[in-house]
């Protein structure tokens, strides 16, 4: 079993930057994708970005395209996601994910079977 364990939130102001992370307990899934998705008080879990395997393909969400980068490093069981130019509206608890097998479209939380436990982001304006 795989535990994925998110760090980095915070308190930020607008226009700021935040690097989160995302530790797997140890390797994760080979050949599947790894995501973040957000969720807001009182609304849906939404999709932010995700990233291939390889780390050769990235896909974002159209609210943090230009802003947010996706990145990991396999060596380090570990996935990144810089966020700038930070706005109100990315306030949200900040989850990784994990997928372990195929699924039609990997923007969707389902894709995914491992989670972390989440991270506040805050941004004031």
């Amino acid at each position: 079993q795989v535990r994925l364990v998110e760090s980095g939130g915070g308190l930020v102001q607008a226009g700021g930057s935040l690097r989160l992370s995302c530790a797997a307990s140890r390797r994760t899934f080979s050949g599947y994708p790894m995501g973040w998705f957000r969720q807001a008080p009182g609304k849906e879990r939404d999709f932010v970005a995700l990233i291939t395997w390889s780390g050769s393909s990235t896909d974002y969400a159209d609210s943090v395209k230009g802003r947010f980068t996706i990145s990991r490093d396999n060596a380090k069981n570990t996935v990144y996601l810089q966020m700038n130019s930070l706005k109100p509206e990315d306030t949200a608890v900040y989850y990784c994910a994990a997928a372990a097998a195929y699924y039609s479209d990997y923007r969707e939380a389902i894709a995914y079977t491992h989670w972390g436990q989440g991270t506040q982001v805050t941004v004031s304006s």
